[in-house]
């Protein structure tokens, strides 16, 4: 009889990340939509949601006090202050979904992609960039989301960000939506 555990192999972890207005979520939703096998890490923050937000789904919406209790806990794989509210990757859901064998895709910013990719090697990076800085500041002022002072918080972080893109195990321009799409699934599936 064959031993199960040898025959065991652990989910993988894809982290996707990018600029804000890089089209990382438009990408992610479309990955899930055709692969429903797929398991996506829900974020916790303490930001507002945004208008289409669904808690529980989009994010996790937390307030200060609870988020930093669960920084106390060491309940977060990675955490941090992005433009001035909390992020953070749920550690127990990562672990456990991974256990079971399935994979998982996170949604992450920049330096929460370099932390995870210190803690869980085997994981695959992904750097989806804008065709342009004239495109990517033109789809940040279009989500109609933020304010303006926002808007240029995001712009000076993001350049910031751009500089990490080396980084990361793949990079895909996303100047056409179908395109980027097939070569982020021929990573993801594998």
């Amino acid at each position: 009889m064959k031993n199960q555990e040898s025959s065991y192999q652990s989910g993988k972890l894809f982290i996707i990340s990018s600029v804000a207005g890089g089209g990382k979520s438009t990408l992610i939703s479309m990955l899930l939509k055709k692969y429903p096998n797929l398991q996506f890490s829900i974020s916790s923050t303490t930001r507002s949601p945004r208008l289409g937000d669904i808690p529980g789904t989009s994010y996790n919406f937390i307030d200060v006090s609870t988020f930093e209790d669960g920084i106390q806990k060491d309940e977060f794989l990675e955490w941090a202050k992005v433009h001035g509210n909390y992020y953070g990757t749920p550690r127990t859901f990562i672990n456990s979904t991974r256990d079971q064998g399935k994979d998982v895709v996170l949604d992450i910013d920049v330096q929460g992609a370099k932390i995870i990719k210190e803690k869980i090697s085997d994981s695959v990076s992904i750097f989806i960039l804008p065709p342009s800085e004239d495109v990517w500041i033109q789809r940040l002022k279009g989500r109609g989301s933020d304010s303006e002072e926002s808007i240029q918080k995001r712009i000076i972080n993001g350049k910031k960000e751009l500089l990490e893109q080396d980084n990361f195990d793949y990079k895909i321009v996303n100047d056409d939506l179908e395109s980027a799409f097939n070569q982020l699934e021929k990573i993801v599936i594998r």
